[in-house]
């Protein structure tokens, strides 16, 4: 991933919230397989999706507070996180779909350049479709690549009740 931000950070640069998130997610990982096995990682995979749902019901709150209604328009408007830098994508919006294409991902090229893939392949898969059951319980979110596989990640958001197209 030679155009990303590269890892460690010298002691000159400011700390980024982002690679201390990854890294941190990484310990509690390799604990949490040291102590439990599986059985740890599959319970950090049903904390990641706690956590989206949560973080779906926290953007569905703000676009309530902006006088909108969590509909898949709304969405990205009332994103919780900003989309830095760091982060490298492309979006493809129409009345019916939200696609996305990233080819730079902090969070991704922390854990390969960490050697902690194995990890972070555990946030990647469940964290954006646990966003979107919990922003609007009809709203999908296909993730069909995955930054690990082949440089990019693609997105696909839309209603259960819309084709799929």
């Amino acid at each position: 991933m030679s155009d990303e931000v590269k890892n460690p950070q010298t002691i000159d640069d400011p700390v980024n919230m982002y690679i201390l998130f990854a890294r941190f997610f990484a310990i509690t990982a390799k604990q949490l397989e040291k102590d439990f096995g599986q059985k740890g990682l599959d319970s950090l995979a049903e904390c990641v999706k706690t956590f989206g749902m949560e973080r779906g019901k926290d953007i569905a709150r703000r676009a309530a507070q902006a006088g909108k209604e969590n509909t898949l328009e709304n969405y990205l408007d009332s994103y919780d996180m900003e989309r830095s830098e760091l982060f490298g994508y492309e979006n493809d919006i129409t009345p019916e779909r939200i696609n996305q294409v990233f080819n730079r991902c902090i969070f991704a090229s922390t854990w390969i350049d960490d050697k902690d893939e194995k990890y972070g392949r555990i946030y990647c898969e469940h964290i954006d479709p646990s966003i979107a059951k919990g922003y609007n319980e009809n709203m999908v979110c296909d993730h069909d690549h995955i930054m690990y596989d082949n440089n990019e990640c693609t997105f696909k958001f839309y209603m259960k009740d819309n084709d799929k197209q």
